[in-house]
């Protein structure tokens, strides 16, 4: 029997572990194959991923058993699924091992060992967590070294029991038993020493040794945005004015994005004006009106500095990007040490007029932490925009390429009805204009070296302490 697990039936081919659900069709649910064995112990996980810019729903069971069917009048057996909400534990270990004087199994030859990797569960059970390859013909292996996520090998719990199995490999996947030892992520941290050199038999003369180990820390998109943000504004407040693309737009986009930011309050400019009293053209003034504070409270406060704007200013061509988007950059490289990124959500309905400066502004907002957002609104030709975007072909001006790709640019058309009065998906909108806002951060972080802060200490109210059971 040559068991693997597939949901629904249908032609496969194994894809690579992990395997992450999301990224696959339903029908590419798949565990490796386990030969000749009719109690399979799998070691996939199926990981599924967090979007940015999704609600996601979820729900979470434990350690169901089922009978399998499938075939009238037979017992084929029993699936166990298991899950353990996972630790906040972002580290990878690196880790190497070899082994002498083990024992010989094979009648014709030595043994073709492997190890298999166990971490304990709450309920006393293991849970496989990995297996080395087989080094063929020897009783003094040498594995290579692999890296397996902290979270996989004791789930951040640094004193949980680690089992370890030594097998010889056997074609028919009756694998001998060789012996086994016990270990802890403690231990092993401590690397080569005496204390890393593990007897796996009842004999004392087979011997498992760790020959080196290492952790590197994993960093996320929500490892650098992560602290104690205040309530968000409702997603259900009620606007008294009649909605129209523009303010469509940075409803669907900033309702989501506004979560991100700590304080909810968000510079607003606009661009493109005569202002009174003079009448002068601007192409970076305060929506509301006060230069020395231009921040609104939230989207909402967005939308009525928006509306009250247009009973103030006179709309005024051209439409000049690089003034706004050198404003940002201004604030942008003031900041570089991590603690701040900035992103310029731009809702624009006319074709650009300085596509020249504004890819010079791009070009060097590159390197700043910054990202750039272009909602385009209107039935206007946004090839511009496209090319600003630098999918396709990054951005240069002047002969110097832009060291990374920061604009993300969506035409807002796609999202509306015929009568243009209503968004066909809010959801989709916010998903495809948000996409890329995670990996242009990371690119930022990463290429500067800059790591989260540590995470804040547990909040204590006054007159409590914590705590601790034994």
């Amino acid at each position: 029997s040559i068991p693997h697990y597939l949901y629904p039936p249908s032609p496969f081919s194994l894809p690579s572990s992990p395997t992450s659900v999301s990224n696959l069709s339903y029908h590419d649910y798949l565990t490796e194959v386990i030969d000749n064995t009719l109690n399979p112990d799998f070691v996939r996980k199926f990981i599924l991923d967090y979007f940015f810019e999704e609600k996601q729903n979820l729900r979470f069971d434990f350690r169901l058993e089922k009978p399998l069917g499938g075939i009238p009048g037979k017992k084929c057996g029993t699936i166990i699924l298991s899950a353990e909400e996972l630790g906040n534990c972002r580290d990878s270990a690196t880790m190497q091992f070899c082994a002498n004087k083990l024992d010989k199994k094979d009648f014709f030859g030595k043994s073709d060992p492997f190890m298999v990797f166990y971490r304990s569960n709450e309920d006393g059970t293991f849970t496989i967590c990995h297996k080395t390859e087989v080094v063929k013909n020897t009783l003094n292996p040498v594995w290579q070294s692999f890296t397996i996520p902290v979270r996989a090998l004791c789930n951040g719990d640094y004193d949980r029991t680690i089992k370890v199995e030594v097998y010889d490999w056997d074609r028919d996947g009756s694998h001998d038993f060789i012996g086994e030892f016990t270990t802890s992520y403690r231990e092993l941290a401590r690397g080569q020493s005496q204390f890393n050199v593990y007897e796996v038999s009842c004999l004392q003369t087979p011997q498992v040794t760790l020959l080196s180990f290492s952790v590197e820390s994993e960093f996320t998109f929500l490892d650098y945005i992560k602290g104690n943000p205040s309530q968000s504004t409702s997603l259900h407040y009620m606007n008294p004015y009649q909605m129209n693309a523009y303010a469509m737009a940075l409803k669907a986009v900033g309702e989501i994005i506004q979560d991100y930011d700590s304080d909810k309050m968000f510079p607003a400019l606009g661009f493109g004006a005569k202002l009174p009293p003079d009448g002068r053209v601007s192409h970076e003034f305060p929506l509301n009106g006060n230069i020395e504070n231009p921040y609104c409270n939230g989207i909402e406060g967005i939308l009525e500095a928006y509306h009250q704007s247009l009973k103030t200013v006179q709309l005024y061509g051209p439409t000049n990007f690089a003034p706004v988007v050198n404003h940002v950059a201004r604030y942008a490289a003031a900041v570089q040490d991590g603690s701040q990124y900035f992103v310029l959500l731009i809702i624009t309905d006319g074709v650009i007029s300085d596509m020249s400066q504004t890819k010079e502004a791009i070009v060097n907002g590159a390197k700043l932490p910054m990202s750039i957002i272009i909602v385009g609104v209107g039935q206007a030709e946004f090839d511009a925009m496209v090319e600003l975007d630098g999918d396709d072909i990054r951005i240069s001006s002047r002969g110097k390429l832009a060291e990374r790709d920061i604009v993300q640019f969506v035409p807002f058309r796609d999202y509306m009805d015929r009568t243009g009065n209503h968004v066909l998906s809010m959801a989709r909108l916010a998903k495809d204009v948000l996409a890329e806002i995670p990996d242009q951060f990371i690119s930022y972080m990463k290429s500067r070296g800059i790591k989260p802060n540590p995470a804040p200490p547990p909040y204590t109210p006054p007159g409590h302490t914590h705590h601790t059971q034994i």
